[in-house]
């Protein structure tokens, strides 16, 4: 056998049919795209990049896994409050190797982080696992989180104004991560929910590498632009209904490129249960504020009184016609 057909036998031939997926092409949301193994991989991803990071500011209004990379890199940070509008309450003097960490709630503070932007510059990270389609800035670095509004089993993005060193990082695999991704084509969303924790708990777990094949491929495979076309409809469609009840403060709806769901701030204490009854997920973000916050903060009020609405790709205006109808009928 000589070395041309040794490497012909390198490649697999025959056998099984793996996971196909149609239309596969290079993923063009961002410029400068790292493919990571999830957000938060991602944020230890630009932490690890900076180099030189001696505090980092973080919202109380934010999920408890932001502190895993800098646990894991032993960086201090400070939490600051945010106002009724989202935003940063009392702005913050850095300096030197100091950041703040600004989350894009819902997906719709776009115009917000671009202010932002001027004040801040590179010393600004933008947290955009809510907003995907949030755009980048060559000044800051930023994060995206695509699992939350596509089924992988793993994925984050980086998108720096440092170098890439991916290259370094080794490639994640998920082929024992997608049973929820699976059992939620079959089942409903209630049988999955078990593995669907399990498996982000082995996310959490692994180490950051670049994202696995599998997920990568599930990315460039999906219609972003319908993705986000039907998520800005079911968006206008509730806050057209909801809006003037919503004591949320929502920017004009084409101040942002695409929500993640329609923030509702009620005091329709059944809210969140009665959608659930009627097999309406809503997911709270985050019940570690509460233990974080005094009852009279605003994040309190946020985690407790504001209900996180599906708007995603898989549903339609019909759909949102019967949530209407539940939050209607109290």
């Amino acid at each position: 056998m000589d070395a041309s057909e040794s490497e012909m036998m390198m490649k697999p031939i025959g056998g099984y049919f793996e996971w196909e997926f149609p239309q596969l092409r290079d993923f063009e949301l961002h410029d400068r795209s790292v493919l990571l193994n999830s957000g938060r991989h991602s944020l230890e991803y630009i932490l690890r990049g900076l180099g030189h990071v001696k505090k980092l500011y973080i919202p109380y209004f934010t999920c408890e896994v932001v502190l895993q990379p800098l646990t894991r890199l032993q960086i201090p940070y400070s939490f600051y409050h945010i106002d009724e509008n989202l935003e940063i309450a009392n702005q913050i003097q850095l300096t030197d190797c100091e950041y703040i960490l600004y989350t894009n709630y819902y997906g719709i503070k776009d115009v917000y982080v671009a202010d932002l932007i001027k004040i801040y510059g590179d010393h600004l990270i933008i947290d955009n696992a809510q907003a995907l389609y949030a755009p980048s800035y060559a000044q800051a670095n930023q994060f995206y989180s695509p699992r939350k509004f596509m089924g992988m089993p793993d994925g984050g993005i980086a998108v720096t104004n440092f170098p890439s060193y991916a290259e370094d990082l080794p490639l994640d695999e998920s082929w024992n991560r997608c049973s929820h991704l699976l059992k939620r084509h079959e089942l409903i969303p209630s049988e999955g929910y078990m593995d669907f924790r399990e498996n982000s708990k082995k996310v959490a777990e692994t180490a950051l590498r670049r994202m696995s094949e599998l997920s990568r491929h599930i990315l460039q495979s999906v219609d972003l632009d319908a993705i986000r076309s039907r998520r800005l409809a079911n968006f206008n469609k509730l806050h057209e209904s909801l809006g003037s009840d919503n004591r949320l403060s929502i920017p004009s709806v084409d101040s942002f490129a695409c929500p993640l769901v329609y923030p509702y701030w009620t005091d329709d204490a059944d809210l969140k249960k009665r959608l659930i009854s009627n097999n309406i997920f809503v997911a709270t973000y985050w019940p570690n504020v509460l233990e974080w916050c005094k009852e009279a903060d605003v994040e309190y009020q946020l985690t407790s009184n504001t209900v996180c609405i599906p708007i995603d790709q898989r549903y339609n205006q019909e759909d949102m016609n019967g949530i209407i109808k539940i939050v209607r009928d109290r």
